[in-house]
């Protein structure tokens, strides 16, 4: 089989060391641990998975450090991890640790030299540079801090720079879309896979079965990302899968 399988990949909020956004899965003994998740989910048969810090301060970054290291030892997926990292030091603790990526998101907005000098030190299959879009005239622009930011600048635009700079892939959001449930921004999925030479992670809006597929497909995405569809156990991992397969989508089972 000579096309890439298309990757499923949960993404964990991380608050104060524990998972936010509400867990219905009863064999668990502790809902919000997330070695504990992530264990559930590698064993589930995800691909990667994401971690994302959402209590950016000084004190989250310790505690996220602990939580990597948790986790590296309970799963054999690969897993990302996101949130409040602002220097190249942020990314050599959290790699030594066991994350495998590191996502980039404002800070990188901010300051794109961390891309490039991340990319120097630990390879470009390190950096991924997440990119939140909102609607904004006849496209998408870039919207930064959590979304409360409008940059005005363009999203294919900064895609583009980003790979230049060595980012290995994107984890683009669709901000209209997220939590939503209403499925993935297709269009823009598109334009962005379609921009860059490197995997585009599909996130915000998944809902339906066929909201994986149609991101996989029309969307042009290397993989799908989704957090509550997972959390509240509407689809199981496996399902979403197998009903890939059966529509043609390329997976791993």
């Amino acid at each position: 089989m000579g096309l890439l399988s298309k990757r499923i990949i949960p993404c964990l909020d991380v608050k104060d060391g524990r998972v936010v956004k509400g867990v219905q899965f009863v064999n668990l003994t502790d809902a919000g641990d997330p070695a504990e998740m992530a264990a559930l989910y590698d064993r589930e048969g995800a691909d990667e998975l994401v971690f994302l810090d959402i209590t950016a301060s000084g004190e989250g970054r310790k505690t996220m450090v602990s939580v990597v290291e948790k986790t590296a030892a309970k799963v054999f997926i690969p897993f990302t991890v996101g949130g409040g990292i602002s220097s190249v030091d942020d990314m050599t603790r959290l790699l030594r640790a066991g994350a495998d990526k590191i996502s980039l998101n404002t800070a990188a907005f901010n300051d794109p030299k961390l891309i490039s000098e991340g990319a120097r030190l630990f390879g470009s299959q390190c950096i991924v540079v997440a990119v939140d879009a909102g609607h904004w005239e006849n496209g998408w622009q870039v919207l930064t801090y959590g979304g409360k930011n409008k940059t005005g600048r363009d999203v294919l635009a900064w895609v583009k720079e980003a790979v230049d700079r060595g980012a290995g892939e994107i984890l683009l959001t669709s901000l209209d879309r997220d939590g939503t449930q209403d499925g993935y921004a297709l269009d823009l999925t598109a334009r962005v896979a379609e921009a860059v030479s490197v995997p585009v992670i599909a996130s915000g809006g998944a809902g339906a079965l066929a909201h994986f597929r149609d991101v996989l497909t029309a969307g042009k995405a290397d993989a799908a990302l989704a957090a509550s569809v997972f959390h509240f156990g509407t689809f199981r991992i496996q399902q979403v899968k197998e009903y890939l397969q059966q529509e043609g989508v390329p997976v791993r089972l």
